[in-house]
C-alpha cells in the first residue's frame, strides 16, 4: 500500500447515538472505496465493526474501530465508536488523534441527549463538527424538523450542505447546494446520477446555496470581501471557506445520506475527502511539559497509542498515531513513560480485524503493530534525542461502581490480571483494591459497561464472577472538645510496661488559631504549644497533633510513639471502624517509669486515651456527597427531579434549552449506588449524569443510629 504524505492525510471520528447507523455507514464507507467487496450486516454478524463476540452477542458496539479508505489521492482514517454513554471512553480517545468528528444523527429520532455529549466532547478539545442525517429511507424520516433541532441546539452555524427531494421509504434523490445538483438512485444505490436541480427546487436551493456561501464566507477575510463584492463565491473557494470554518469550529454542515441503501454515501466521502482540515491545519501535539510537536515528517520520530485489542490467537494489537515522523518496520524505539526498548517489527492499517501490511507510516497517520513487549494505552515511543510524553486522553469520572469477586476463591488473581488486561482496552474500567473497604471495586460508565466485562470474564476468560454493591467510605470525626488520660501499666516479671497520656481533642477546621485554655467540670487547662505537627490523611482531612507537656512528665522521644497510637485508632473509628479525618489533639500531660516505659507502652496508652476522649467529643459519621448533573429531556424533568429528591439529592441550579433539561444537585453516594439504571428506565434511556466527589458532610442522625448498630452486631458477631 501506498505511503501517504502528512498533507495527504485526514481523520475523522464516526459518533453518533446507537440506532443512529454508524456500524451501517461504516460498512457502505468501505464497499464504496473498495476496500471490501460485500457490505456486512449486523444481523449476519459479519461487519468489519463489531467484530469481538461480546458485540455480536449484543448487537451493537462495545470497542471503537478504527478502519481506512483511498479516496481520490487521499487517505482517510476513521475511528468508529460505540453509541451508548456508557462507552464513552472510547469516544474521547478517539477525538483525541483525530482531527473532525462526523456526528451521524437518526433521521426518525433527531438530535438526542447523547447527541449532545458527543457535541460537548468535541467542544472541550476543539474538534470541528460535521453533522449527517442519516435513515433518509425510514417511515419516520422528518428532515426539516432534524435541521430546526439541530438550529435550536447548536445555533445557526448548523448549515445545511443537502436536503432530500423525498423522505422515507421513497427517498432516493437529494440536492447538493454546494455544487447545486440533483443526485439520485437507482435501487441498488451506489453510483449516483447527477442533473441539473429541477425548475420546482431551484429557488429553495438557490437560497440554501446563499446561505451556504455567506456561512463559507465568514471564515476567511478575503473570502467575505470577494463575497461582498461579487456576491458569489466558486466551488473552491467555498470550499475553502468551509475547510476554514471547520477548523475554527465556525461552520456546522449538515449531509444526508441512507447508508444501508448506500444513497448519499459515495458524495459524502467526496466531500470529506475535499473539505475536513488536513492533519497540519489543526493545533500540534502539546508535550506534558508544554513542547509543541507539528506533525513533521521530518521531525523526530514519535507514536501515541491511543487503543489498545486483545485479539484471539493474535494477543495485544497496539492503535498508534503518528505524531511526528515517519516510522519504518524495523525502527527502534524507546517508551518514554516506562523506560523499556521496543523494535517495531510490523506495521499494518487497518479495517477492523483486517490488517495490511505497510512499510512506513508518516506524520499525522493511524496505524497498528503487534508483539510489542511494554507498551500501555497512553505510552508514547519515541526515537533518538527526545523524551517527549503525552497525555492526549481525559477519560471520563467512574459513575457505577461494584464490589467484585471470583465465585471461587481460587480464581482471585485470574480474576484480577484479566480485568488488568481489560482496562488496556477500555480505561474507563478501573479496579481498585480497597483496604478501607476490604472489597475488590470495579468501576465503569453504568450497568451496561460492567455487565460487558461480566460476560467477557466468564465466557472468555472462564471465570464466574459474582457482583455486589461497594459498601460506603464513611469518615468519623467530632464535633466538640473532650479529655481523657489513660494509663498503661503491665508487669509480667522482668522489665514490665508503663505509660500514662493525658490528651484532649477537638474538631479541626483549616486555619483555626492554636488553643490557649480549656475548661473540664469547671478546671481549666492552660496549653504551651511547645510543638505542633500537621498530618494530611490518606483518605482526606488532617491530624493536628501538639506537644504542650511542660516539665518533662513525657519524654519527647515518646511522642512519635503517642502519635502512632493515635494515628492507628484514626484507621478505624469507634463508630463503624471507618477512618476519622480532621481531629486536633493535644498532649499535655502524662507520666513515665525510668525503667518500664518504652514506645510501645506510651503507644497503646495514646491510642486508649485518645479512643475515650474521641467517643465523649460528639463523634459523627460523614458520608460521601457527589456533583451529579442530569441531562434529561424536558418532558422527563418531573419524574428526575421526584426521584433525586427521593435520593436525598439537594437540587442547586437546572437550566432548560432546547428540548433538554440540565439539573445540577448534590447526592449521597449511598443513593447512587443503581442510579444508572434507574435513570434508563425513568426517561427511556434518553438522559445522561456525570458524577463527581464534592466533599463530606453529616450523615443525618436516624442513619447514624442504624450504621452504628449494624457495626455493633457485626462486631460481636466477629467476636
Amino acid at each position: 500500500m501506498k505511503v501517504y504524505k502528512t498533507n495527504e492525510i485526514k481523520n475523522i471520528t464516526i459518533l453518533g447515538n446507537d440506532g443512529s447507523g454508524k456500524t451501517t455507514l461504516t460498512e457502505t464507507l468501505l464497499f464504496e472505496a473498495g476496500v471490501i467487496s460485500r457490505r456486512g450486516r449486523i444481523s449476519q454478524k459479519n461487519t468489519v465493526s463489531d467484530y469481538f463476540p461480546v458485540e455480536q452477542e449484543y448487537g451493537y458496539s462495545v470497542f471503537s474501530t478504527v478502519f481506512h479508505t483511498e479516496w481520490n489521492g487521499k487517505k482517510l482514517n476513521f475511528i468508529d465508536c460505540p453509541g451508548t454513554d456508557d462507552f464513552a471512553g472510547a469516544a474521547m480517545s478517539a477525538l483525541a488523534v483525530t482531527d473532525t468528528a462526523l456526528l451521524l444523527i437518526n433521521g426518525a429520532a433527531g438530535p438526542e441527549v447523547q447527541t449532545q455529549n458527543h457535541f460537548r466532547y468535541t467542544e472541550k478539545l476543539g474538534k470541528p463538527v460535521i453533522f449527517a442525517i442519516n435513515q433518509m429511507d425510514n417511515e419516520k424520516c422528518d428532515y426539516h424538523s432534524c435541521i430546526e433541532r439541530l438550529k435550536e441546539t447548536f445555533g445557526n452555524k448548523v448549515v445545511p450542505i443537502q436536503y432530500p427531494i423525498n423522505e422515507g421509504p421513497n427517498f432516493n434523490a437529494l440536492i447538493d447546494v454546494l455544487l447545486m445538483k440533483k443526485y439520485s438512485w437507482k435501487p441498488e444505490g451506489g453510483e449516483p446520477t447527477i442533473e441539473d436541480i429541477p425548475a420546482d427546487e431551484l429557488d429553495h436551493a438557490t437560497e440554501l446555496h446563499h446561505a451556504l456561501i455567506e456561512a463559507a464566507a465568514e471564515n476567511d477575510e478575503a473570502l467575505m470581501e470577494k463575497f461582498f463584492e461579487d456576491e458569489n463565491l466558486s466551488e473552491d473557494e467555498c470550499r475553502e471557506g468551509i475547510r476554514k470554518g471547520l477548523a475554527a469550529r465556525g461552520i456546522y454542515p449538515v449531509l444526508c445520506v441512507s447508508a444501508a441503501k448506500d444513497m448519499g454515501v459515495r458524495r459524502m466521502m467526496e466531500f470529506l475527502g475535499n473539505v475536513v482540515p488536513f492533519v497540519t491545519d489543526m493545533p500540534a501535539a502539546v508535550t506534558t511539559t508544554g513542547v509543541e510537536v507539528k506533525p513533521d515528517s521530518n521531525g523526530p520520530t514519535a507514536l501515541y497509542f491511543f487503543k489498545t485489542a486483545n485479539e484471539p490467537h493474535i494477543g495485544s494489537v497496539a492503535y498508534f498515531k503518528v505524531l511526528s515522523g515517519t516510522v519504518h518496520e524495523g525502527d527502534d524505539l524507546t517508551n518514554s513513560d516506562r523506560g523499556s526498548k521496543e523494535r517495531i517489527a510490523q506495521l499494518f492499517v487497518c479495517a477492523g480485524a483486517n490488517r495490511t501490511k505497510v512499510d512506513a507510516l508518516e506524520a499525522g497517520d493511524i496505524g497498528c503493530t503487534t508483539k510489542l513487549k511494554d507498551v500501555r494505552t497512553g505510552n508514547t515511543l519515541v526515537g533518538k534525542d527526545v523524551d517527549w510524553k503525552f497525555d492526549l486522553v481525559k477519560y471520563p469520572e467512574p459513575k457505577y461502581i461494584r464490589a467484585i469477586k471470583a465465585e471461587s476463591e481460587s480464581d482471585t488473581e485470574k480474576m484480577i490480571a484479566a480485568i488488568q488486561k481489560m482496562a488496556q482496552e477500555d480505561p474507563t474500567w478501573v479496579l481498585e483494591q480497597s483496604k478501607e473497604l476490604r472489597q475488590t471495586l470495579i468501576k465503569g460508565q453504568g450497568e451496561f459497561h460492567l455487565r460487558t466485562l461480566k460476560w467477557r470474564m466468564e465466557n472468555n476468560e472462564k471465570i464466574k464472577i459474582v457482583f455486589s454493591e461497594q459498601k460506603i467510605p464513611y469518615r468519623e470525626t467530632i464535633t466538640k472538645s473532650a479529655r481523657a488520660d489513660y494509663r498503661h501499666k503491665k508487669q509480667s516479671g522482668g522489665a514490665g510496661q508503663f505509660g500514662e497520656v493525658h490528651l484532649i481533642v477537638e474538631p479541626y477546621v483549616e486555619g483555626m488559631p492554636d488553643p490557649t485554655i480549656y475548661k473540664f467540670n469547671n478546671q481549666e487547662y492552660k496549653i504551651t504549644v511547645k510543638g505542633k505537627e500537621e498530618v494530611d490523611l490518606e483518605w482526606g482531612g488532617k491530624l493536628v497533633f501538639i506537644n504542650s507537656i511542660v516539665g518533662g512528665s513525657i519524654d519527647a522521644r515518646f511522642l512519635p510513639a503517642i502519635q502512632k497510637g493515635i494515628m492507628g485508632r484514626l484507621e478505624q473509628g469507634p463508630l463503624t471502624g471507618s477512618y476519622a479525618r480532621d481531629v486536633r489533639v493535644i498532649v499535655y500531660d502524662g507520666k513515665m517509669h525510668p525503667v518500664d516505659s518504652n514506645e510501645l507502652s506510651f503507644m497503646l496508652a495514646g491510642r486508649n486515651a485518645f479512643s475515650e476522649a474521641f467517643r465523649n467529643a460528639g463523634p459523627k459519621l460523614l458520608e460521601p456527597i457527589y456533583d451529579v448533573e442530569v441531562i434529561t429531556p424536558s418532558d422527563k424533568m418531573g419524574d428526575v427531579m421526584s426521584d433525586l429528591q427521593g435520593r436525598r439529592g439537594m437540587i442547586v441550579g437546572s437550566e432548560s434549552a432546547n428540548g433538554y433539561d440540565t439539573l445540577n444537585a448534590k447526592i449521597p453516594l449511598k443513593e447512587l449506588a443503581s442510579y444508572s439504571t434507574t435513570l434508563s428506565s425513568l426517561t427511556g434511556g434518553r438522559a445522561s449524569f456525570s458524577m463527581k466527589f464534592s466533599n463530606y458532610e453529616l450523615v443525618p442522625t436516624d442513619l447514624q443510629q442504624q450504621l452504628v448498630k449494624e457495626f455493633e452486631a457485626q462486631q460481636k458477631e466477629d467476636e
